[in-house]
């Protein structure tokens, strides 16, 4: 499939595997256990609910939280990394 050359050319690898494959949603398990972990079990409000995982996940969990998988670094911070070696970025420019 030419997508999945584009994507591997660029270090990418596609979660498209087969029926009942148990790793592909690895990341996000794992990503929920962390915040059921990390976040009360309740909230007075469905308000109060979002505004404490948007909190959560853009304040803390992507701006400051170390991940394993990055080398011990935030997303944010591999984020702007890729974006400042991306084969991509002359043409934005």
């Amino acid at each position: 499939m030419l997508a999945d050359a584009v994507l591997g050319r660029r270090g990418i690898t596609c979660s498209m595997s087969r029926r009942g494959n148990c790793y592909d949603n690895a990341v996000m398990e794992s990503f929920f256990s962390t915040v059921k972990r990390e976040l009360p079990e309740h909230f007075a409000t469905n308000g109060e609910a979002k505004m404490e995982l948007f909190d959560y996940i853009e304040v803390f969990y992507n701006q400051r939280r170390r991940h394993s998988r990055l080398g011990q670094i935030s997303p944010a911070t591999f984020e702007r990394h890729a974006c400042h070696h991306s084969p991509w970025r002359t043409l934005a420019e």
